[in-house]
């Protein structure tokens, strides 16, 4: 057989399976938001009650878990719609907190356009470039778990400038992890596609749920 042939063969079909992964990914996730979105306005319609922090927690995580067990399962895709959704729901009387307050809606816009234009032009970055962000991996890694430390030690000990200091560590990490994770689906380091759109759900959602809060300490609500 001929070496050269072989290669190619085995480039495209690498080219394919990276292209797969991707679309399906972005499906998904499209998929998932909308959902969330759906979910969100239900619990705002309803005037739900915020579960709290514990509750959210073990929600999050047991969901999560759940999603990472049976990501090659259909399974994974319940799970990934009720993660997706749990949150959405948490979200609901976040949401509500703001628009009661005096130009609230104005700042949830603001934090929604800004997260979509983040997004976009991160991903759309990498796309155009196909830069490696693989080397970001141990740094985002240590970064989130050190927000997310000091996250909870400013619900616990009510430090709301500490707060503040983890929303804006938050929307830097997050853009990381956008950059990261787009890198390693288009690049094919990531080749199951609930798992990456579990990863941009969960980095789109910190982004905006980090610039709702820096937005409305920025307009004194």
């Amino acid at each position: 057989m001929n070496p050269q042939v072989t290669t190619i063969n085995r480039s495209q079909t690498y080219a394919a399976s990276t292209n797969k992964v991707v679309r399906n990914t972005y499906m998904l996730l499209a998929m998932t938001l909308a959902f969330s979105a759906v979910t969100a306005g239900l619990s705002m319609a309803l005037n739900l009650p915020h579960p709290g922090i514990i509750i959210t927690l073990v929600g999050y995580f047991g969901l999560l878990f759940l999603t990472t067990r049976f990501r090659d399962s259909g399974l994974g895709l319940a799970f990934v719609f009720a993660l997706t959704g749990f949150m959405g729901y948490t979200l609901g009387p976040i949401l509500n907190a703001y628009l009661a307050l005096p130009n609230g809606g104005q700042v949830v816009m603001m934090a929604m356009g800004g997260t979509a234009a983040i997004f976009l032009a991160l991903s759309a970055y990498v796309m155009t470039t196909k830069k490696d962000f693989s080397f970001m991996g141990g740094f985002l890694m240590v970064g989130i778990l050190v927000a997310f430390l000091a996250g909870l030690g400013a619900i616990f000990f009510e430090m709301p400038m500490l707060s503040l200091a983890v929303s804006a560590m938050f929307v830097l990490l997050m853009s990381g992890l956008i950059l990261y994770e787009t890198s390693n689906i288009i690049r094919g380091g990531e080749t199951n596609y609930i798992m990456a759109t579990v990863t941009l759900f969960v980095a789109i959602f910190n982004l905006f749920t980090s610039l709702l809060h820096l937005l409305g300490f920025a307009s004194n609500d």
